[in-house]
């Protein structure tokens, strides 16, 4: 059996909430082993329920990234290595030495930076389409950067919504999840609402993800991370794009050549998945926890 509960961690600035599941008959809680796992750029520890159920007997901690979720009013900088102190955080929070990092989309990023600044906290790292450098134009300014990579998920932030009904019914013509629609999903989505009805609006401060995009996108952190691969890490796929299309973020053309310049990186492609509907999806979920499950293995047996 496992149990859902939430609890605020501070860190400078606030308190972050977090997310965790974890099994209530664990004859030594102490052994069970813990998956942190990172949510994308405008997302919440909401992704994350269709994976974590998939991990019985598993602790799934999720926070909610300062910026985003009901952790949107921290004050203070952002960037991948604040986001990764406050990860660290969580862990001494909950009395956590180390765990497997699980990132998707930019919680990827955070993940490969975690891994590098405190390795001793890591086991190993899973990146869930994201993590390695995009293809983008040289000179681009952060909102142009925004705009490229993210389109309409970046403008509706500044968007307003009369109910959460209506947030619905603004992803339900959404491309990525003509197939996926849910209860996870409509989940999800009205926790990303914050404000009273009827002005509504997404959780997500646009100068936080401003700030992390450009540490993202041209930062060095990384690329240090990357040149140095401290932990087992593996590179999960989709097979489309943000909206359903292609090419996907990681065009296949373009992928051998991503791989194979950071060795010790092992790919693999996800089918019939999207950006998003690879955590928000059944799908996507089964892929993930499969991952997340052999990698736990992989880490009691040793190299």
């Amino acid at each position: 059996m496992t149990r859902y509960r939430t609890l605020d961690v501070a860190v400078p600035g606030g308190d972050l909430r977090v997310g965790v599941w974890e099994p209530v008959d664990a004859a030594d809680p102490a052994s069970v082993d813990t998956v942190l796992l990172i949510h994308g750029v405008t997302a919440s520890h909401q992704s994350w329920p269709g994976v974590a159920e998939r991990l019985p007997g598993v602790r799934v901690v999720a926070p909610d990234l300062r910026g985003r979720g009901r952790s949107n009013a921290l004050e203070g900088p952002a960037g991948l290595a604040t986001h990764a102190r406050d990860l660290v955080a969580v862990l001494d929070a909950l009395g956590i030495d180390r765990a497997l990092a699980v990132g998707h989309s930019m919680g990827a990023f955070i993940a490969l930076v975690l891994g590098d600044r405190h390795p001793g906290r890591v086991t190993g790292v899973v990146l869930v389409d994201g993590g390695l450098p995009l293809d983008l134009p040289e000179g681009l300014s952060p909102d142009e950067t925004i705009r490229l990579v993210l389109g309409p998920t970046a403008e509706r932030l500044a968007m307003r919504f009369g109910s959460t009904e209506e947030y619905l019914d603004f992803w339900r013509a959404h491309p990525a999840f003509r197939r996926d629609w849910s209860p996870i999903l409509e989940a999800y989505l009205a926790y990303d609402l914050v404000g009273e009805a009827p002005d509504l609006r997404p959780a997500t401060s646009y100068a936080t993800l401003e700030e992390d995009s450009v540490d993202q996108n041209s930062g060095s952190a990384i690329a240090d991370a990357l040149a140095a691969l401290r932990h087992p890490t593996v590179l999960l796929t989709a097979e489309r794009g943000l909206l359903d299309q292609l090419p996907a973020l990681y065009a296949a053309e373009r992928l051998p050549n991503l791989v194979s310049a950071h060795p010790g990186l092992r790919h693999e492609a996800v089918p019939d998945v999207n950006h998003y509907t690879i955590v928000l999806s059944d799908r996507g979920a089964d892929a993930v926890a499969a991952v997340v499950r052999r990698e736990l293995a992989a880490a009691h047996v040793g190299p």
